[in-house]
């Protein structure tokens, strides 16, 4: 059988990689152990969050699949950050883990031009330095031009549940054990990392009015732009907390803890650390907050979010017993730590191509990273460029000014990782440009220039382009401020005349002062994002400022003698980091860990000062 694409795993990389190189007009392949577990939710049962809701919400803008099949199975929806400024407010969405699978599994199946192959990936077929296609376990062969890696935790996978050991990259699944022995046979290079999930409970069996509830946002947003209302009910969730006793209850069994033994020796995600790790890091807290998200509408587990442990499952079933409102709680499954390979992201290109071999491309957990947002976003780069490797297209390649996604693959490809990687929106020195309410204006471009838009989202993006036009239009009309006064907008007479658009940089200053007809004919989401350009202009005209000098002269050489001590404002830290890196360039200085714009800048001037 022969493909142009063939993506190893159905997880969150491995199905945008397979929508996306078949979007792009690849006759694509999808492996997976079994069809009917493609794109389950591994952990926890919900999308988005800080720094990874922009990611989902770039992802959609190239017609990914992630955000309209978490609005497809959303139970229940949460603005994070918004009492903060809309640049870092983070979309995030509970999902029913069988609703979810099944979104993803129904788009795939109506997917031109992809086939959902079942068996075990045994090996890659290759031919020098360049990869042919993929052997199945069964003995079949099957024939591409690229080969996408999407392998998640299950790359020589083991878990670990107190002393209880298995094979495996999920509870109850099968490692990818041959695949990983052939990859390291290959020379590439590899190492371990770690993640874990926490116990699953019976929501039946909680106390859940002894606990505070969280619920849904009332106002009615969608992760995708193209679900016109929320489809399904929306439940609550609940807060409760550890407390001294259950600390104590965990120190007594850390010596059977496969964390502290020894057993795993990989590091796992600073920011999402497992219970032990924070009773062992943060000695002086009292307690942690957990919370209890459903799992699903028909369905009564619950994920205890914040309790992520591999303890042995007597001490899993005491400590969560010693917490409120789970006195009587049962553990349905217990929580579990899963250890698994990874290549180093730093052999990759910026198309998540292996540099060693010709048509091999790696995305997800594979590549270093942990969640589902971060795995779906590589998937999307990954499926589109094996598309283009293929069939000798154009790659897609985005940078740290356009996206989140361009600075993960830029922390990823140049920095490598020590743990698992997580989208922060403190990673992107340009968050202000790079809202997640803005995504689809910033993305849908570049996305449609690279053929991967489906009828709909063209249609959708003519509109939109058109509606934009109008409603700049209407903000462009010169406003005396007697007219805002007498419209009761928070402003003093100062009898200057100024544009509604730049009226709205006024604090209090809202659309219904300066235009309100806009709201009875145009959508009200591109309505409050071009508000919202409005009130962040002067910063972003800064940025953009910053951005056009970097790269004016991110060729500008750095002599190898250079000392980076002697450049004014620049701290311990980076002088440190630079010294070690010594980049030969200003656009490389870029690329250093930590190194701000504002620390360039400083740099820039001073090569300057010492060139003359």
């Amino acid at each position: 059988m022969d493909f142009d694409v063939i993506i190893i795993g159905g997880g969150h990389a491995g199905t945008e990689a397979a929508a996306a190189a078949a979007r792009r007009g690849a006759r694509t392949a999808l492996i997976s152990f079994d069809p009917e577990r493609i794109g389950a939710m591994s952990c926890n049962p919900a999308i988005g969050g800080l720094g990874k809701g922009h990611l989902v919400r770039e992802v959609d803008a190239f017609d990914g699949l992630i955000a309209r099949a978490t609005d497809a199975a959303g139970i229940h929806y949460r603005m994070l950050n918004r009492s903060k400024g809309t640049a870092v407010q983070g979309p995030r969405v509970q999902a029913d883990r069988k609703l979810y699978a099944r979104a993803i599994q129904s788009m795939l199946a109506r997917q031109a031009g992809l086939e959902i192959v079942a068996g075990e990936a045994k090996s890659l077929t290759v031919a020098g330095d360049r990869v042919t296609g993929v052997l199945l376990a069964d003995g079949r062969i099957l024939a591409s031009r690229a080969v996408v890696l999407a392998t998640g935790t299950f790359l020589g996978g083991r878990l670990f549940c107190g002393d209880q050991r298995d094979a495996g990259g999920r509870w109850g699944e099968q490692a990818a054990t041959v695949l990983g022995h052939q990859l390291r046979a290959l020379g590439l290079p590899m190492a371990r990392l770690k993640t874990g999930t926490p116990p699953r409970l019976d929501g039946r069996t909680i106390d859940w009015a002894r606990l505070d509830e969280q619920r849904s946002d009332a106002d009615p947003w969608t992760m995708s732009p193209l679900t016109q209302s929320r489809a399904l009910p929306q439940l609550f969730c609940a807060v409760t907390r550890t407390n001294p006793d259950t600390h104590a209850i965990i120190r007594s069994g850390l010596d059977r803890s496969p964390l502290f033994t020894g057993a795993i020796g990989a590091a796992g995600p600073r920011y999402c650390p497992s219970i032990e790790d924070k009773i062992h890091r943060f000695a002086d807290r009292d307690g942690h907050q957990i919370f209890l998200e459903p799992e699903g509408l028909d369905d009564h587990l619950v994920y205890p979010n914040g309790i992520s442990t591999s303890l042995p499952a007597d001490i899993q079933a005491a400590l969560i017993a010693s917490i409120e409102g789970l006195e009587r709680a049962r553990i349905v499954t217990p929580g579990y730590a899963v250890e698994y390979d990874h290549i180093d992201p730093r052999a990759l290109t910026p198309t998540l191509a292996l540099q060693a071999m010709a048509g091999l491309f790696c995305c997800g957990q594979i590549n270093g990273t942990t969640g589902y947002e971060e795995a779906a976003g590589q998937g999307l780069l990954a499926g589109l460029n094996a598309a283009a490797h293929a069939l000798s297209l154009a790659p897609v390649i985005l940078d740290r000014a356009s996206s989140y996604l361009g600075v993960m693959i830029d922390d990823l490809v140049l920095q490598g990782v020590t743990e698992p990687y997580r989208m922060l929106t403190a990673r992107a020195e340009y968050r202000l440009r790079l809202r997640a309410d803005n995504a689809e204006t910033r993305l849908s471009p570049i996305a449609l220039a690279a053929g991967c838009l489906g009828d709909a989202r063209q249609q959708r993006l003519a509109a939109r382009a058109h509606a934009r036009q109008l409603i700049e239009e209407a903000l462009a009309v010169p406003l005396p401020s007697r007219t805002l006064l007498a419209g009761d907008a928070p402003v003093v007479d100062d009898g200057a005349t100024r544009s509604g658009y730049d009226w709205l940089r006024f604090p209090g200053v809202q659309i219904g002062h300066v235009a309100p007809q806009l709201a009875r004919v145009h959508d009200r989401a591109l309505i409050d994002e071009i508000a919202e350009d409005a009130r962040y202009a002067p910063y972003i005209n800064r940025q953009d400022s910053e951005i056009a000098a970097i790269r004016r002269d991110e060729s500008l050489p750095i002599p190898m003698e250079f000392d980076f001590g002697a450049v004014p404002g620049l701290s311990n830290e980076m002088v440190e980091r630079l010294s070690v890196a010594r980049p030969v360039s200003l656009a490389a200085a870029g690329r250093v860990r930590g190194i701000t714009p504002a620390a360039l800048s400083a740099i820039l001037l001073h090569v300057r000062k010492r060139a003359a």
